[in-house]
């Protein structure tokens, strides 16, 4: 399996009402220097609706700004109809929305 599709396969593993940052998932692949790499293969997503890039935040829990797939709005509206909250206007609350993954997930 390539490094992109370890990637989607972590992300695909999000659930509902969560979010993780890119070093979180950078981690999860091995390898905590990949953050930017994590980024750009989200931006490469093959297929959005089943991967869901919109759930991957920075470390401090800032939605992006050029996220491609509507821009930040819609990044926004979706984490949003899940049930994330925000502590302004870009920042989701990651005390409450980040996912804690454990090794049986």
């Amino acid at each position: 399996m390539n490094t992109f599709n370890k990637i989607y396969e972590i992300v695909k593993k999000i659930p509902y009402g969560k979010v993780a940052s890119y070093g979180q998932i950078a981690t999860l692949i091995g390898n905590p220097n990949l953050s930017r790499f994590v980024g750009y293969a989200l931006h490469k997503n093959p297929d959005p609706t089943n991967i869901p890039c919109y759930r991957v935040v920075n470390k401090d829990g800032k939605i992006s700004k050029s996220f491609i797939f509507g821009g930040l709005n819609a990044q926004k509206a979706l984490l949003e109809n899940e049930g994330i909250t925000f502590i302004d206007d870009i920042t989701v609350d990651m005390k409450k929305h980040q996912w804690q993954k454990k090794t049986n997930q």
